[in-house]
């Protein structure tokens, strides 16, 4: 597998769109919001395989002390070859000094997460006001 990790890549909307909707993202139907959000994030990440798109996933930060990790998707084809954990490991790394990292989690994505550390929040409760239909 020829996969290249990069936290300053260049990404097109057609890929983007793919790999949204490959996972069922209702942000695939967004994409002049979706796009913005993404190359405005504090740090994007991508994942290539023979220069297809294949993964992606993004931080929001205040710069020091807590970091977000809003969006983190791996095209179905290609889960369970450790390219989300390379990818959140990464990231991890270059927010390692931060007091807090945060993400919302669901489904199957909940036991990944807790392999890479994460723990539910004390006592909080997951809270949103939500425009999409795919949770």
């Amino acid at each position: 597998m020829d996969l290249k990790l990069s936290l300053e890549d260049k990404i097109e909307k057609d890929e983007v769109i793919e790999l949204y909707r490959a996972n069922g993202w209702s942000s695939a139907d967004q994409p002049d919001k979706l796009m913005p959000a993404l190359k405005n994030s504090d740090s994007l990440i991508t994942a290539r395989i023979s220069g297809q798109l294949v993964g992606i996933g993004n931080a929001i930060s205040d710069g020091s002390l807590v970091v977000y990790y809003p969006h983190m998707l791996v095209h179905p084809d290609h889960h369970g070859k450790g390219i989300g954990r390379l990818m959140m490991e990464l990231m991890q790394k270059k927010y390692s000094s931060f007091h807090q990292q945060m993400l919302t989690a669901d489904g199957k994505a909940i036991g990944f997460y807790k392999t890479l550390g994460f723990e539910r929040a004390g006592k909080t409760e997951p809270m949103w006001i939500y425009a999409g239909n795919d949770h």
